[in-house]
């Protein structure tokens, strides 16, 4: 799975990354955690590509309840396509959820190790996203997103038996573009990432809490 990532770069330097044509307020983050605001990128159809704020955790437009969306954290790339609460919104609601690196824990005895991954040129990078849109009885919009998830590559089986799907810069124009909506041409982008292209190393215990949102959640570090 992925619970945990980072974007610690700012939204100008983001918008050039990505050929977003105008970013939106960002606070850079270090310690992302479900249920907060993420970055997104979206192209609605024929249009350019935008910039998008969104809650991670994907509430389905027919929802009865938002608390849905911490359940929906992630998707299995395996069965995304079929899943009620997924399958439409890959064919229509295709998003790239912005990061620079994500974290992984690894179980070592009473305690666990968290380590923090990332592209090995340190330039963000994005995980393959659905999105959808829910309202309240109120008529309060609130725009969702949800992570999909594949199988380990080499590098992270170490320490989950999931992984985010990393989607390569070559493949971000057929994953945004909602006209396409042939699974034949887009599940096979939801494949683990090269692993000689990412690099991993310890953190401290200081990222184990969401709350700590700081450039010390991604310091080296080993815990004892």
């Amino acid at each position: 799975m992925c619970g945990r990532f980072s974007l610690g770069a700012s939204a100008a330097t983001l918008a050039n990354h990505f050929n977003v044509q105008e970013s939106v307020s960002w606070h850079e983050s270090y310690n992302l955690a479900p249920s907060q605001t993420v970055l997104t990128i979206v192209q609605p159809a024929g249009a350019a590509r935008e910039m998008r704020r969104m809650r991670w955790g994907l509430i389905p437009s027919w929802a009865r309840d938002p608390a849905i969306g911490n359940q929906l954290i992630n998707a299995r790339a395996e069965t995304v396509a079929t899943k009620p609460a997924f399958r439409t919104a890959l064919r229509e609601r295709r998003c790239l959820i912005v990061t620079d690196g994500f974290y992984e824990w690894e179980a070592l005895g009473r305690r666990k190790q968290p380590w923090y991954i990332r592209r090995k040129d340190g330039r963000p990078f994005a995980f393959a996203g659905l999105w959808d849109r829910w309202t309240d009885p109120a008529g309060t919009e609130i725009q969702s997103c949800t992570i999909i998830t594949t199988t380990p590559n080499a590098l992270i089986q170490r320490f989950h038996h999931r992984m985010p799907v990393i989607l390569s810069q070559a493949d971000y124009d057929l994953w945004l573009d909602v006209r396409i909506r042939e699974m034949d041409r887009l599940l096979p982008l939801l494949t683990p990432y090269p692993p000689e292209e990412m690099t991993v190393y310890p953190v401290s215990a200081f990222v184990n809490n969401p709350a700590n949102d700081s450039p010390a959640c991604q310091s080296p570090g080993v815990d004892e």
